[in-house]
């Protein structure tokens, strides 16, 4: 049975994302970086209401089963590019292709949710937060966190979207996540689809209703090489947000399927091309 869990109707969500777009464009700083000259602001915070609406972008189409796709292959726990390439995405071919060692994307995000190395065995984090949260629920202590030091140069890309934590209140679910770069044109509309869909995934399977994604941006920054794409975005004006659906069958966070996740009525631009940079 499949069942709509937020219901879309507001622009407002997704507003922000466009004013920080402009922001950044207008006041940002100028930096030349590992890949590339960004302009760049440090220390931004974005506050997405699902009761409102999922927030997917509008202003240009947001690639939604590749979202989904990666996210399941993090809940999943995968390390190779071919792993996400059969759940339909190629979102880390480029990343595989610059480490260069035969698609093998070492201690990534989903590893380091699912199997964090330690002494004698393994944690898994992410099930440890979810059982803390059904027993426990007003703990501080609901944190995930991808950002390994130790493991740093085992990866394909150290984690751009390092933490995250839950917080409980009357009945509602909310997830806090910090992200240290933050590609502001191709990637921070992906990120932010992602963590929404993750907080309400989890709040089914925790009988809670899905709040507040709230996004802490560290390094803010757009690519000159975006510029342009970044100004036809901003000349257009915001569809209505979709409606997330989920199967709501589904009580694990590790028996969801591509199936399972869809949006209705998702109304958006054209797709606005730019190359990843890596």
């Amino acid at each position: 049975m499949i069942n709509v869990i937020i219901k879309g109707a507001l622009v407002v969500n997704m507003k922000q994302y466009l004013e920080g777009l402009q922001q950044i464009l207008d006041t940002g700083v100028d930096r030349d970086g590992r890949n590339g000259k960004t302009r760049a602001l440090f220390g931004m915070q974005m506050r997405y209401n699902l009761e409102d609406g999922f927030p997917a972008v509008t202003t240009k189409k947001l690639a939604f089963r590749s979202v989904k796709a990666e996210l399941l292959g993090f809940l999943r726990g995968y390390d190779h590019v071919k792993q996400f390439q059969k759940l339909g995405t190629q979102i880390w071919n480029a990343n595989a292709t610059a480490w260069g060692r035969d698609g093998a994307l070492g201690c990534i995000y989903g590893v380091q949710w699912r199997r964090w190395r330690k002494e004698n065995g393994r944690i898994d984090q992410l099930a440890e937060v979810i059982e803390q949260l059904k027993i426990n629920p007003h703990s501080r202590r609901h944190v995930v966190t991808a950002w390994n030091p130790g493991e740093l140069d085992q990866m394909a890309l150290a984690p751009c979207h390092m933490f995250f934590q839950f917080f409980v209140a009357d009945g509602k679910l909310s997830l806090q996540m910090y992200q240290r770069s933050c590609d502001m044109f191709l990637g921070v509309p992906f990120n932010i689809a992602s963590y929404s869909l993750l907080l309400s995934m989890v709040a089914q399977i925790t009988d809670l209703q899905p709040s507040e994604f709230i996004h802490v941006l560290g390094d803010a920054h757009i690519y000159h090489a975006h510029f342009e794409q970044v100004k036809t975005q901003l000349q257009r004006q915001p569809y209505p947000l979709p409606e997330l659906v989920l199967n709501t069958d589904v009580n694990s966070i590790d028996n969801f399927k591509i199936q399972d996740l869809q949006l209705n009525n998702y109304q958006y631009h054209d797709a606005i091309r730019a190359k990843m940079i890596v």
